[in-house]
């Protein structure tokens, strides 16, 4: 079956011992906010969704949305679980005081969303479709929309969508065609049709906000032509209240693999009502504020589903009986040995350990980036953060997707055929995981997005804020008994991501083509060596505390297993990652094209 306990005692270590939580508690936004108080919140966060959240998961995969005459059903329960949500102030809980929100810092607001993600991926999808449309309308909304909309956003009373992709587009967004004619009263009318649109109609809120690319008339072609508008589901009466209903209808929504409980809409717009965001023809800049957000958020989806398969799978492991254990009978009272003895069952179990463990580690180390881009003191400290953000967001989004329906597929195999059937809800895992690939743009896409764009960005700054504290802590560690060979496996993968980066760069001034061809590996190859820097801290700071007796001891003695089980058995494939980018684009772009 499903199973999931919250993890907060590693939440608690990423954030207070992995990381330094004080430096966000130091800033003015967060002058009220300590560890306690981010204990507390997240042990609520906990309970909510294991309490409340995970009981609807597999019920509300059976049931699906359902779509009459425009109007979308969500499944059994998930009103109510919405409303709950909504009454425990989860939806308001990073957003803005100024406009209703408790504004708590965006890295306890990730851990929740892990929590959430982990638990019921569907119902996730509808806070965090509104999550990603807020940030939009706060960085581009004039001060009348932001007022008008952003407090029953924040409030979860009105959701949000984002209307992108059509028919015959999908990243390539220049070729869209929904169209904007500006009206006398300053409003524009929207027309055109929408398609793989989450949350883009429901039963949930009282109203839905929509964020919709579109083109007015005069608009260069292509991506630089195109504008964003805010389009209600209900225009509001003079009083602030929904009233008449606007020009969008959802006609039909996807019959999907997963995330059957997410109602992923198209949806037409018939002369739909709606106000510009942002300055016209610039909507591509307000739209990569809303889609960098939702690349986080749909990394911090494949690291949720990592952590519950995970622990179902070890549930499963442990009471499981089959055969003996290749040593000799370890459960002799047994008429079988639990399969968590058997080494591959093993392999498996650490592979999905340290993908958790691990993606936790990162998500929160750019989480408190992202935190301090926001708020931090100076202008320097700002620019270094988004630097950093800027770099890993793609990596985030990509690697921890490929990693979640990696672990997603273990854990069916751990399962065996009770994985494969929906009995256990584990082949539910696999479903609805694989869509975090592609969406928010595909995972080629993010890794297109961190060669061609991250990392020539400003003359290569962007690197400085991953690869100086990589550099700096094998400098301060090469002597250091407590890591062992750690920090030479770390900086020998290190070396290989640096010849690497440089080979891209030489490479693709020439060839943009080698550049394209290498940009998957060295994606993978960045992440991994972000991991083994994050492991390896984790392990300098587990080793002096595995020697005090105590409730903790057990804790801190699973984090060196597991990070030597990371060095032994994830990070030896940055070699071969190394030797595939250094192979370049040859033998890939051989074939003719009508040879395949």
């Amino acid at each position: 079956m499903q199973t999931y306990t919250p993890p907060l005692r590693d939440m608690k270590f990423v954030l207070t011992e992995l990381h330094d939580f004080s430096r966000l508690t130091a800033l003015e936004a967060f002058s009220e906010v300590d560890a306690d108080l981010a204990e507390t919140v997240l042990e609520e966060g906990g309970k909510f969704t294991s309490e409340v959240l995970l009981p609807l998961n597999m019920s509300g995969d059976r049931e699906g949305c359902r779509l009459e005459n425009g109007v979308v059903t969500t499944p059994h329960g998930f009103r109510d679980a919405y409303r709950q949500f909504c009454e425990g102030g989860w939806s308001a809980l990073s957003a803005p005081p100024e406009y209703g929100g408790q504004g708590l810092p965006e890295t306890i607001g990730m851990m929740l969303s892990e929590m959430i993600c982990a638990t019921n991926l569907s119902f996730g999808l509808y806070p965090g479709l509104t999550g990603g449309a807020m940030v939009a309308l706060r960085k581009y909304g004039s001060e009348e929309l932001k007022a008008q909309y952003l407090p029953k956003m924040i409030s979860g009373e009105w959701s949000g969508s984002m209307c992108l992709t059509e028919a015959h587009c999908g990243t390539d967004l220049g070729l869209l065609r929904t169209k904007a004619v500006p009206q006398e009263d300053g409003t524009y009318r929207l027309s055109g049709s929408k398609i793989f649109i989450s949350a883009g109609e429901h039963d949930l809120s009282e109203n839905i906000i929509h964020l919709v690319l579109a083109r007015l008339a005069d608009a260069p072609a292509g991506i630089k032509g195109i504008s964003l508008f805010l389009v209600p589901k209900f225009l509001l009466r003079d009083d602030g209240t929904p009233g008449e209903r606007n020009g969008v209808l959802c006609t039909g929504i996807e019959h999907k693999m997963g995330i059957k409980a997410s109602a992923t809409c198209q949806l037409a717009f018939d002369d739909a009502k709606g106000w510009l965001v942002g300055a016209p023809h610039k909507g591509m800049q307000a739209m990569f504020a809303m889609m960098n957000a939702e690349r986080l958020g749909v990394g911090i989806q494949g690291l949720g589903i990592a952590e519950v398969a995970y622990q179902s799978a070890v549930a499963y492991a442990k009471e499981r009986l089959q055969g003996r254990s290749l040593a000799g009978a370890k459960y002799p009272a047994l008429p079988a040995d639990p399969i968590v003895v058997h080494p591959d069952v093993r392999r498996m179990l650490m592979t999905m350990r340290v993908n958790a463990e691990g993606c936790r580690a990162l998500g929160a180390w750019v989480a408190m980036a992202l935190d301090v881009a926001e708020h931090g003191g100076d202008e320097r400290e700002r620019r270094d953060a988004e630097d950093f953000v800027a770099l890993m967001t793609p990596v985030v989004k990509a690697m921890f997707t490929d990693l979640g329906f990696e672990s997603a597929n273990l854990a069916m195999q751990t399962y065996g055929g009770h994985g494969y059937i929906a009995d256990h809800g584990v082949e539910q895992f696999v479903r609805d995981s694989r869509i975090a690939m592609i969406y928010e743009g595909t995972n080629g896409i993010q890794a297109l997005d961190l060669v061609g764009r991250k990392l020539p960005a400003h003359m290569g700054r962007n690197l400085r804020g991953l690869f100086h504290p990589i550099a700096a802590f094998i400098a301060e560690n090469k002597e250091n008994p407590l890591l062992g060979e750690m920090v030479t496996g770390l900086e020998r993968a290190f070396g290989a991501l640096q010849l690497a980066t440089g080979q891209i760069a030489e490479r693709g001034m020439k060839d943009p083509e080698e550049a394209g061809a290498a940009a998957t590996d060295y994606l993978r190859l960045i992440g991994l060596v972000s991991l083994a820097y994050l492991w390896a801290r984790t392990v300098a700071i587990a080793v002096p505390k595995s020697f005090a007796a105590g409730p903790d001891q057990a804790f801190y003695s699973a984090k060196i297993a597991s990070a030597r089980f990371f060095y032994d058995r994830v990070l030896p494939e940055s070699a071969s990652l190394y030797l595939k980018i250094k192979a370049g684009k040859a033998s890939m772009m051989a074939l003719a094209d009508d040879a395949f």
